[in-house]
């Protein structure tokens, strides 16, 4: 007997895309403000990491343990939870006048994010009976939460042209309060009975994982092979990582289901939605970082031009569900992850013949959203529809995390890695040990002292900065093709040749 489908669903899956679009645009949305911030706050360069990457990295080190919570608590009740402690950390970072106090800030907005995130895969899980119409409410998700990356700094981009940084975060507060509000009336609750006692040893075991596993690749990013610090965190990171999965394995009600990797459409799925958004965090970061220091635009101008990839990863995620019923899972996400590859690797390819203007530009980030948009709905249909209806949530916290993991990873290791072929493009300037080390620090630091410089001479610092970071960030970009080319490989290779979305669904 085919279940009976819920009034509410679509009024309850706009609710719970305005959610995700929050989110997720709060993973970006302080690339274009990050200038303003900087010659406001005068952050380090560790501190400027610390403020793009906390959020994303506190965000996917407690999925795990929300999800199941919220199997517990009730899946509505902590979304509404998560939505007040997002509200008062946007508050605590409008009112901030340093830089450890947006840093604190941030990894509030993300204990925040990672309430409401599993929740809502969890809640569409519940509503959508259908299996087709739950196909398309995963790709509104996808499309959402890959957009609102994109999009976070457009927005952003409108909001600092004319009231600075800390409108960036203000527009969260009224957004919150009116999904509580909605929430309290529409959102129907859902749990998932779990017997035993809660693991709390399991809780502090993932936590210290993932945070430990994050801040290493970051340190790594930054640092480079010789600095103890990350192999520290690494070593930390995979004996307690270990440990969690191991004990996992033995519990009869474990925390997280970890043989949910056994299926191979499930673990190939992850793979690429976090390859992909480590090559996606990555571009969106540096492109923002270009257009304004590299080609001189403001804010609002660099959000406008970084549009192509939203729009174009928007449309293709509502189509992909329609490509997945005509054709082979496989044929699908490995298209998208090939024309991720092409996107990233267009930059490289064209400055070789030239000056890299906008319009080869454009034409790189409309095929990049195309991609992301393919490959990432692809993956999201086929993670969830690989997954038993008693562990969505476990499977919500994975695929989440594979989405803001992969984004921070981005930033810190790729971010990284241009910053260091920034410094090795940039020519000797003339300038005194002091104002070159602080020019060589960033290409931000480099903004900020052309600034300071009068007449000629701050023009032409800053001319040589964009020259530097334009030459460092284009093999950056070629780096990052290399991982959903990888992805694209992978799914050829492993996804069986006739696997349709709804063949497992639950």
């Amino acid at each position: 007997m085919t279940p009976q489908r819920d009034p509410r669903r679509w009024a309850v899956l706009a609710i719970l895309s305005g959610s995700l679009l929050l989110i997720a645009m709060d993973t970006t949305i302080l690339n274009v403000a990050f200038p303003s911030l900087v010659a406001d706050l005068r952050p380090s360069s560790v501190q400027q990491l610390w403020i793009i990457d906390i959020y994303a990295l506190v965000l996917s080190g407690l999925l795990v343990t929300a999800g199941a919570l919220g199997d517990r608590w009730g899946r509505k009740r902590l979304l509404l939870i998560g939505f007040g402690i997002f509200a008062f950390a946007s508050l605590l970072a409008v009112f901030a006048t340093a830089a450890w106090q947006v840093i604190a800030a941030r990894a509030l907005l993300g204990a925040g994010g990672a309430a409401i995130m599993p929740a809502t895969l969890s809640i569409l899980r519940k509503v959508f009976t259908d299996a087709r119409e739950r196909a398309f409410a995963y790709a509104v998700w996808s499309a959402v939460i890959g957009g609102g990356m994109a999009l976070g700094p457009v927005v952003g981009g409108l909001l600092v042209q004319h009231d600075g940084w800390h409108s960036a975060f203000l527009i969260n507060i009224p957004v919150a309060l009116l999904v509580i509000a909605l929430g309290l009336w529409i959102l129907p609750e859902s749990h998932q009975p779990r017997e035993g006692r809660w693991d709390w040893w399991g809780v502090g075991q993932s936590v210290v994982g993932m945070l430990a596993l994050a801040g290493g690749i970051k340190q790594l990013g930054k640092g480079g092979p010789a600095d103890p610090t990350a192999w520290v965190l690494l070593v930390v990171a995979a004996v307690t990582l270990t440990v969690f999965v191991r004990r996992q394995l033995r519990l009869e009600h474990p925390l997280l289901q970890v043989r949910l990797f056994a299926s191979r459409p499930f673990s190939i799925a992850a793979a690429s939605i976090f390859l992909g958004m480590i090559a996606l965090g990555s571009a969106l970061f540096l492109i923002t970082q270009w257009f304004q220091y590299g080609q001189g635009y403001t804010p609002l101008e660099a959000g406008i031009r970084l549009l192509p990839a939203p729009l174009g990863l928007v449309i293709t995620s509502l189509i992909t569900p329609a490509l997945m019923h005509r054709l082979p899972i496989r044929h699908v996400m490995g298209g998208g992850l090939l024309l991720m590859t092409a996107g990233l690797a267009l930059p490289w390819l064209l400055q070789l013949s030239g000056p890299l203007g906008y319009g080869e530009v454009a034409v790189a980030l409309a095929v990049l959203g195309f991609g992301v948009g393919i490959a990432t709905t692809a993956a999201s249909v086929t993670l969830m529809a690989s997954t038993p209806a008693h562990h969505v949530s476990g499977a919500a916290a994975v695929e989440e995390t594979c989405y803001e993991l992969g984004a921070a990873m981005g930033v810190a290791v790729l971010g990284s890695i241009a910053t260091a072929l920034y410094r090795v493009n940039l020519p000797d300037l003339g300038l005194t040990s002091d104002t070159a080390a602080a020019v060589s620090d960033s290409v931000g630091e480099a903004a900020r002292v052309a600034g300071e410089l009068t007449g000629p001479a701050g023009a032409a610092l800053l001319a040589r900065a964009g020259e530097a970071f334009t030459s460092g960030m284009t093999p950056t970009f070629l780096m990052a093709a290399a991982l959903p080319l990888a992805a694209a490989a992978l799914t050829w290779a492993r996804i069986p040749k006739n696997l349709r979305p709804t063949e497992n669904a639950h």
